[in-house]
C-alpha cells in the first residue's frame, strides 16, 4: 500500500488529465456542486480500487472492490454528496453507512468536518482504514459495525449517507439524525427499482421525504438475526 500512495498524481489514465476530463464529464450530466466538483478532481481514485483496474478508475462506471462490494460510480457519489450537501446550514458531522473503498468518506472528509463510517466487512475494514491513514485523512473515524445499527454511541448526526440499499430504511438511523438533518440512502429490493431518497428530521418524530432518481446499489445487508 505505501507504494500506491506515493502515486497519487498518477500517470496516463490514472493522471490529473484524466480526472479533469471526468469533472467535465459529471457537470455535463447536471452536477452543479463547484465544490463537489473540485474535490472528485483531487482525490486520487485510482488508489482506492485494485491495480489491476486503475486504468479504468477514472470512468463513469462502478468497478468491483471485492467481498461482493463495488465502489459508487463517480456520478453516483458527485450526486449523493451534493444533496447531501444542499440542507441549510450544512452539515459538520456525518455518517457514513458503508465505508467500501474509501472513496465516498475521502470525497466528504474534503467538505466536512467529521466524517464517521461504518463497514461490516472486516478485510475491507482493514484494508480502507490504512488506505485512508497512509493518505493523511485525519477527520475521517472508521468502525468495524453493521451498518444498519448507524453508529448509536457518536450520534445524533447533521446528515448520514447510505452507500448500499436496505429494502426499508432502518429506523435506527432515522433516529440518529439530528433534528433539521438529512438522510441520503437509496431503496428498494436488489435487481429490481430502486430509488435515491432524501429524507429530512423535521421533529422529534416527523420526516419529510423526497424520491430523486432511480438508482442501482448492492443491498445492505444487516448482521443481525
Amino acid at each position: 500500500m505505501a507504494k500506491r500512495e506515493l502515486d497519487i498524481q498518477g500517470i496516463g489514465m490514472t493522471s490529473q488529465r484524466t480526472r479533469d476530463r471526468l469533472v467535465g464529464r459529471l457537470r455535463e450530466r447536471g452536477i452543479k456542486n463547484e465544490a463537489v466538483l473540485a474535490v472528485m478532481g483531487k482525490i486520487p481514485r485510482h488508489l482506492f480500487v485494485d491495480e489491476a483496474l486503475a486504468t479504468r478508475s477514472y470512468e463513469d462506471t462502478a468497478l468491483p472492490i471485492g467481498h461482493g462490494q463495488t465502489i459508487s460510480q463517480p456520478y453516483i457519489v458527485a450526486r449523493m454528496t451534493e444533496l447531501l450537501l444542499a440542507g441549510d446550514p450544512p452539515p459538520n458531522k456525518v455518517l457514513e453507512v458503508g465505508t467500501g473503498s474509501g472513496y465516498q468518506a475521502a470525497v466528504l472528509a474534503a467538505l466536512v468536518k467529521d466524517v464517521f463510517t461504518v463497514e461490516r466487512i472486516e478485510p475491507l475494514y482493514r484494508a480502507t482504514r490504512a488506505l485512508l491513514y497512509d493518505l493523511g485523512y485525519r477527520n475521517i473515524r472508521t468502525f468495524l459495525s453493521d451498518g444498519s445499527w448507524g453508529l448509536e454511541r457518536e450520534a445524533p448526526f447533521d446528515a448520514i449517507i447510505a452507500t448500499a440499499a436496505p429494502e426499508t430504511i432502518p429506523p435506527a438511523l432515522l433516529e440518529q439524525l439530528a433534528i433539521g438533518g438529512r438522510l441520503v440512502i437509496p431503496t428498494g429490493k436488489q435487481m429490481q427499482a430502486q430509488v435515491l431518497n432524501v429524507i429530512t428530521r423535521t421533529g422529534e418524530s416527523s420526516y419529510e421525504t423526497v424520491a430523486h432518481e432511480p438508482v442501482l446499489f448492492v443491498p445492505l445487508v444487516s448482521d443481525r438475526q
